[in-house]
């Protein structure tokens, strides 16, 4: 009486192709489909907060301004100081299209987060790599490598032990971290929910466990709102970690 049949959970991990299906090299999918909705997404909602100022921000200009002053105050200013308000476009966008990402898993219908997918939260994880590291040959020359390598204040003898880790760290690691943790949130919040409402579906299906039906709705209805704040914070951590990263590239440690 207590067996249920869950289905498979196959769409988990397999994406059918939409567009171009077969090709290996142009198949178009569900993942690539919601990245670029929450491209244009984003586009439109900054586009449409600037397409006409005024003096007193009404309506979408309002909310936009408040959107990006949050970034601005919070992340870019907190983290890099003034000399990092330039850099406040690019990290709203980044912020703004992760969150967007993120978002997609408490959507009726679809609730798939695309940074679910190892793939995305690694390429958004890269190009901070490479923003940074141009960042850093930019500002500092060739020094940047001593700098990282080789941090002030550190006994000689240390180096030994500390050059090896700070290489792993600056240069090879980061990035996965970034991408790392960014996925296995999203991931295990995406399969916590399908488990759930999964669970739910099974038990109004079977007559005998109807009566604990409204358990795991009510856990599932938790649970989203729980990822919702998953959503936010971590689109802001790894929005956060990029700020820092790029502020350390810019100038050398003393």
């Amino acid at each position: 009486m207590l067996a249920l049949e869950f289905p498979p959970i196959s769409h988990l991990f397999e994406w059918k192709d939409l567009f171009f299906k077969g090709n290996e090299y142009f198949a178009f999918n569900k993942v690539a489909l919601l990245c670029v909705i929450s491209a244009l997404l984003v586009m439109a909602f900054f586009l449409a907060a600037s397409r006409k100022q005024a003096l007193v921000p009404t309506g979408v200009q309002n909310v936009g301004e408040m959107a990006y002053g949050v970034v601005e105050d919070n992340i870019v200013v907190e983290v890099m100081g003034e000399k990092g308000r330039p850099w406040t476009p690019f990290l709203a966008s980044l912020f703004f299209y992760i969150l967007f990402l993120n978002l997609w898993e408490i959507f009726p219908f679809i609730q798939f987060p695309p940074t679910s997918r190892m793939a995305i939260p690694l390429f958004l994880a890269l190009q901070t790599w490479v923003i940074y590291l141009v960042v850093g040959f930019k500002h500092q020359g060739l020094g940047y490598i001593k700098n990282s390598l080789f941090p002030p204040g550190v006994p000689a003898a240390l180096y030994l032990l500390v050059t090896p880790i700070e290489f792993v760290s600056v240069f090879i690691m980061r990035p996965f971290s970034l991408a790392v943790r960014l996925f296995a949130n999203l991931m295990a919040g995406h399969i916590l929910l399908v488990v759930f409402f999964v669970l739910a579906a099974a038990l109004w299906s079977k007559t005998p466990l109807i009566i604990i039906w409204p358990l795991p709705v009510l856990v599932g209805i938790a649970l989203t709102g729980f990822e919702l704040m998953v959503a936010v914070i971590q689109a802001y951590i790894f929005t956060m970690l990029t700020a820092v990263y790029v502020s350390d590239s810019m100038e050398a440690h003393h």
